[in-house]
This record gives C-alpha cells, sequence and structure tokens, in this order.
C-alpha cells in the first residue's frame, strides 16, 4: 500500500469512532451549542467559585399628587460593582419614556398583543408623556448623561474599579397615565405605581450591560438590592406597596394594627378595612387632611411598586407568619374569597417547590390586567371566580420566577412566564378538586397545542418576545406544556420534582441563564437532556409516533415496528391488547425510554410471551402533542 493510500486508511479508521461519538449532525441526541462552563458558571449548572453579579441599593422619597396626576420622586442610589471589570459608565431604565413622544413604541404604534379573547395593548392609547429628569449628580456635582428613550447611559468621572461602589443622586416626575403600557396606571382615584423610578441595568458575565429598551412585550431583568422608601400621599388614601410597613403607628388606626396583629395568625380572612367602611376615610385615616407618609424597606428584593386609593376594601389573613393581603374596590364582588385563593396559592408553591421568602404578599384589584412585582401583585376584578383564581395565583406565581430566580424576561419569558404557568396549573387543579374545571385544567396546555403549534407560524421558545406573534402559546403555554411532559412523560416525578427544587434554591437571588438550567437538570436528574431542550426551546418540531405495523413470528414471539416520523422525538407508551386465552382480553402497558430513537427513526419492540397480540396502540392515554392520531394503532 503506498504511504499516501496507507495515511488516509489510518486517518479513517481514527474518523469513524469520533464521528460515532459525536453524532450524526442530523441526529436529535447531539449536544446543544452551550457556552462553555467555566469559574463562572459551572458545567453542572451551577454557581461557580468565581461567580459574581451586582448589587443596587436604593433611598426614594415620592409624593403622589392626584390632583394633577403627577408623581415626583428622588432617589440616592448606591452601586456596587462586583464584577472583575472596571466601569467608565452605568445604563439606567427610565421605562416611563415608553410613553413619550419619540419612545420606539409609540412610534411604531403596534396592535394590541391577544391573549385569546383578552388584548394586551402595550401602548399608552394615544396618551403623550415621559419622565422629566430634573437632576442627576453625585456629590453634588451633575453628571454627564444620554437618554436614549427608555434607557439612560451615565458616564462617570472615573471608572468604578472592581469592587469599587459609587453613590449618586437622582429627581425626577412624571404624569401618570391612565392606562401605561399595560402594566401601570389609574382608575379614578386608584393609582397604580410600577417603572416609576431610574433603575440600574443588569451588568453581568453574560452579555455585560442588558440594556435592551423597554417596548412592551419583554418584561423586566434587574439587579437585588435593599429599598427604603417613602411615600407621601393625601391623607385619605390606604397605601400597598413592596416591602415591610416601618411606621404602622402613623399610618394606620389602633384598630386597623389590631386586626392586622389577629390577622396574622388567622387562616381565615380577617377585614382589615370592611364593606361598610371603605371610602370613609374618617372611619379609616389617622386623619384625613394634608397628606401621610408611609415608610416601607425591602431586602433582596429586584423592584418596587405600590398602589394607592382611599376607597379599598382592606383583607388580612397569615400563613405560617407570613400576612396575606388583598386590597380591592367595593364593586369588585368576587374579591370577597380572593384571600382564600392567594393563601391556598401561596402554601400550594411553597410546600410544593420553595418557601416563599418574604413578610408578606399584597394583590391590589385595578385596571391591570395582571401585573408582578415583589411582594406586589396588580391583578383584574374578574368576570368568573375560576378566572379570578387563575390571574391571582399566577401573578403570585411569578414572586418565585423572576422575583426570586431572577431570569432574563426581556429575553426569556417562557423561563417565568412559562414555568410559573406550568406551576398554577397544579394549584388551580388542587383549588378546584372534584369539578370539571379543577379536573381538567392540567391538560389544557395540551389541548392548545393543535390550535397553535402551526407549521410555518409557530415560533421558537428562545425567540426574543418583542419578536413572538403568539406570547400567549410561545411565552407561556407551550413552555408548561414542555415541563409538564419532562416531569411525567420523560424523568417521572421522583427525579424532576427534586431536580426543578435545586433550580429554585441553587439560583434563588441569581442570575440564570437557559444553559444553567438545562445543566442543572441534567446533573440533577442523570439523564441526558439536550434531544429535549433542542425539540422544544430551540426548535418547532411536531411529534408523530406511529406504529408500522405488528408481525406474529411464532408462538412467543410478535415483532412491533415502531417509528418517529415527526422532527420531535419522546419516550414511547405501548398498550397492548393480549389473548389471555380464555376469551378475555388483557391491556399490558410499556413503557419505551427515548433511548429507542439512538439508531434512527425506526425500532422494533419484540414482544415475547404465550399470549398473541391482539392489537398495539402507541400514547393510549392522549398524553402528548402526536400530531397524527390515525397512525397510532394496528393489529397483526
Amino acid at each position: 500500500m503506498r504511504r499516501r493510500q496507507l495515511l488516509q486508511f489510518l486517518g479513517l479508521i481514527i474518523a469513524a469512532p469520533l464521528a460515532a461519538q459525536q453524532g450524526d449532525d442530523s441526529s436529535p441526541f447531539r449536544p446543544l451549542p452551550l457556552p462553555a462552563p467555566n469559574a463562572v458558571r459551572t458545567g453542572a449548572g451551577r454557581p461557580g467559585p468565581g461567580y459574581w453579579q451586582q448589587r443596587v441599593d436604593y433611598r426614594i422619597q415620592a409624593t403622589l399628587d392626584p390632583a394633577r396626576h403627577q408623581l415626583r420622586g428622588r432617589a440616592a442610589i448606591h452601586y456596587v460593582n462586583h464584577s472583575p471589570d472596571p466601569l467608565p459608565y452605568l445604563w439606567l431604565h427610565v421605562e416611563q419614556n415608553i410613553c413619550a413622544p419619540g419612545s420606539v413604541a409609540n412610534v411604531l404604534d403596534q396592535p394590541p398583543l391577544m391573549f385569546l379573547g383578552t388584548a394586551f395593548d402595550f401602548s399608552c392609547k394615544g396618551f403623550d408623556g415621559g419622565l422629566t429628569l430634573e437632576s442627576l449628580t453625585a456629590v453634588g456635582r451633575p453628571l454627564r448623561h444620554t437618554v436614549y428613550g427608555t434607557t439612560m447611559r451615565v458616564d462617570l468621572p472615573r471608572p468604578i474599579p472592581p469592587g469599587g461602589i459609587f453613590d449618586f443622586d437622582v429627581a425626577w416626575r412624571f404624569t401618570v397615565p391612565p392606562y401605561g403600557a399595560g402594566r401601570m396606571g389609574r382608575d379614578g382615584s386608584l393609582y397604580e405605581i410600577a417603572q416609576w423610578y431610574p433603575r440600574l441595568a443588569v451588568y453581568d458575565d453574560v452579555k455585560g450591560w442588558n440594556h435592551e429598551p423597554y417596548i412592551g412585550a419583554g418584561e423586566f431583568y434587574l439587579e437585588y438590592g435593599r429599598y427604603d422608601v417613602a411615600l407621601t400621599v393625601p391623607a385619605g388614601f390606604i397605601v400597598a406597596a413592596t416591602g415591610t410597613l416601618d411606621n404602622p403607628l402613623e399610618v394606620l388606626t389602633a384598630t386597623q394594627r389590631a386586626r392586622l396583629l389577629r390577622a396574622r395568625t388567622s387562616d381565615s380572612t380577617v377585614a382589615i378595612i370592611g364593606r361598610e367602611e371603605a371610602g370613609q376615610p374618617r372611619r379609616t385615616r389617622p386623619r384625613t387632611a394634608g397628606t401621610l407618609t408611609w415608610r416601607f424597606h425591602a431586602d433582596s428584593v429586584r423592584d418596587f411598586g405600590f398602589a394607592a386609593s382611599p376607597d379599598f376594601r382592606w383583607d388580612a389573613s397569615g400563613w405560617r407568619g407570613i400576612l396575606v393581603h388583598t386590597y380591592y374596590r367595593p364593586s369588585a364582588s368576587l374579591w370577597l374569597e380572593a384571600n382564600r385563593m392567594v393563601r391556598a396559592a401561596l402554601r400550594y408553591f411553597s410546600e410544593q417547590w420553595h418557601h416563599y421568602p418574604y413578610p408578606q404578599i399584597s394583590s391590589v384589584e385595578g385596571p391591570i390586567e395582571g401585573m408582578e412585582y415583589p411582594m406586589l401583585t396588580f391583578d383584574p376584578a374578574g368576570p368568573t371566580r375560576e378566572d379570578l383564581q387563575w390571574v391571582l395565583a399566577h401573578e403570585l406565581g411569578h414572586q418565585w420566577m423572576p422575583m426570586l430566580v431572577g431570569s432574563n424576561e426581556r429575553l426569556y419569558p417562557w423561563m417565568d412566564e412559562g414555568f410559573n404557568t406550568w406551576m398554577d396549573l397544579g394549584n388551580a387543579a388542587e383549588y378546584f378538586t372534584g369539578t370539571p374545571y379543577g379536573d381538567s385544567i392540567e391538560a389544557h396546555p395540551l389541548h392548545l397545542h393543535r390550535e397553535h403549534a402551526l407549521p410555518g407560524l409557530e415560533q421558537p421558545l428562545i425567540a426574543r418576545p418583542v419578536e413572538v406573534k403568539n406570547l400567549f402559546w410561545t411565552g407561556y403555554q407551550k413552555p408548561a406544556l414542555m415541563l409538564g411532559l419532562l416531569r411525567d412523560e420523560v424523568l417521572g416525578r421522583e427525579r424532576f420534582d427534586p431536580a426543578f427544587r435545586e433550580y429554585l434554591r441553587t439560583w434563588a437571588y441569581k442570575h440564570p441563564t437557559p444553559a444553567d438550567f438545562f445543566r442543572l437538570m441534567r446533573d440533577q436528574s442523570g439523564q441526558e437532556l439536550d434531544w429535549f431542550w433542542r425539540g422544544w426551546v430551540y426548535g418547532t418540531g411536531r411529534l408523530d409516533q406511529a406504529v408500522d405495523s405488528v408481525r406474529a413470528r411464532g408462538d412467543s414471539l410478535t415483532e412491533i415496528y415502531l417509528s418517529s416520523r415527526g422532527e420531535l422525538v419522546m419516550p414511547v407508551t405501548l398498550a397492548l391488547v393480549l389473548d389471555s386465552g380464555d376469551g378475555a382480553p388483557v391491556t399490558r402497558y410499556v413503557r419505551l425510554p427515548v433511548e429507542m430513537w439512538n439508531l434512527g427513526n425506526r425500532f422494533t419492540y419484540r414482544h415475547r410471551g404465550g399470549e398473541a397480540v391482539r392489537s398495539v396502540v402507541v400514547d393510549p392515554e392522549r398524553t402528548l402533542p402526536d400530531v397524527e392520531r390515525g397512525n397510532n394503532q394496528a393489529v397483526p
């Protein structure tokens, strides 16, 4: 053999096993091209010894002026640079500018986003306004800054060194819009205030500064820290907010303080402001003239929101020392059950997945269709009891994702909206157990699959929310279906549940990426899952499992020819109807792991035994989103 031929032959011998190890480029089991693990984020999906994230603390003083619908504020901001990089500038979000005439959202004037029959309008509905920056200083000197729509770059006198701090002050004002991009606003004398102060963007090890503009569909990605907030409002108003109230002696009556003390240990609802007291400041306020300042503090949170109104009914109860507050207007008749709904969801999420870490939760009824902030949610009055329970529990569930586990909502809504939707399904099933709604709600995402997973129209979960045309499916229902299938059809609850709890525990108060989630679930469960994430997160392929034929090969062997005809692969469940010998058929179930497809999209299952096979059915319980059920059954 010539030398060149010999080298080519040896090359083929060496390359063949290497190609087999790496897998065919078209194999669903080929490794995902994830970022390389390092000292910051390990290959096990956990923070490494070099993990870091920034910290931001805020001291805010703000005044709400209902006569002019105006909010004015001042903040002292303390920024700690835990990164290994010197920072010559900071990026801040100034999201009230979404309503400014030159904002991206206002210029584009995009149509509302449809969630089934509900329209979410992420515009300001013709309202022209924005945040007016009155001052931006450090040690009394102005800071050079440039505003780009809903973001602002602040150039520093000198870079903040690694481990260094920077303190600066900002003052601002804005007019509260009647409807602020679907997430805040006012309705009569009720104010739901959010995205209301300049907030630091996240600087992380993955992208550096995360300063994507606020357009509407993408939500928020923020740093953790401490908030000390003083809110001055008319004396007749009641305030619900993130955090713990520091001055109840000044802003609550002796009767209200006594009722709250009783509510803390009460399993049932205690009226802090009852139906006959709502809207009567003389009976519910320490004084009615002038203003009162409510003081709150919150630690290890990533944001702060509040609501204020003179007309609230206020109910409260307790669960393991946590106060559950519900605030609503007297016209919201369904809200008489709201406190019990929130308390039940708090217990369910805490016992099932991770204990609620904060001292209170406040749910506020108002014009916002549903939005979440630390320890605070905005919720609608609700057209039905089931709808109200769902939205209350869903917004509460966001306390776990992304308030506790701080993923990037502006890029990956499936990691908070989707995970939360999946958790909500189990909670709703428990709350309404024994009813048609409760007994069917967990299958809801599966039933939606045929309508929304349309070839050529469906988009992958990894798509940015501002590019997604059907966020209801891509951000909420499909990832909920995905997690349900991973739990029940791939891993089993005994492997999935501890892994998901470990994800919540490990990344509490931190910033996980999709790669961190994928790696942790693999590491904790002990099963390779790249094939699963490729199909469900990065692709839009469909599942089509089939029984091609059934052939008897003698008295003791029947061969069942199976195929995976779609782009997705999943484990297979077979129902074998067998002849028992006495005339009565017997059904035997067989579970085949996903590794059956390692060698391609066809597999032969060999049934050995004395019973004759009468028929074979794939996915007999119809738990999978199989797009063609006409090929799921065969007879010999």
